[in-house]
């Protein structure tokens, strides 16, 4: 129960440190308190958008949030030191894609 509870907060802070900014690539509004696979759901979203629109720094950000969203589905499933790393890596990887879409 305590691991759930950590990957749910987990999420929550990834949902609520880059939701606006995933949104605001696509001209969308931000939602508010998406559950972990609607939080990955809304990266490949914004993931297969911006590989739509051929421009290189687009595709550059897609490849990140491609590999965000592998490294948050693993999360979902993994063991508590697994899930950290794979959190960790997706949290870079969405910060890489927000700066190379911008």
């Amino acid at each position: 129960m305590n691991a759930a509870l950590t990957k749910a907060d987990t999420f929550a802070a990834l949902d609520t440190c880059f939701s606006a900014d995933l949104t605001a690539l696509i001209g969308s509004q931000p939602t508010r308190s998406l559950a972990p696979t609607r939080f990955i759901d809304l990266v490949e979203e914004v993931r297969d958008l911006l590989a739509d629109s051929r421009l290189p720094h687009h595709e550059d950000a897609s490849d990140d949030l491609d590999h965000a969203a592998d490294h948050l589905t693993e999360a979902l499933t993994s063991t508590a030191d697994e899930q950290h790393a794979h959190l960790a890596q997706a949290r870079t990887h969405l910060r890489a894609a927000i700066t190379a879409a911008s």
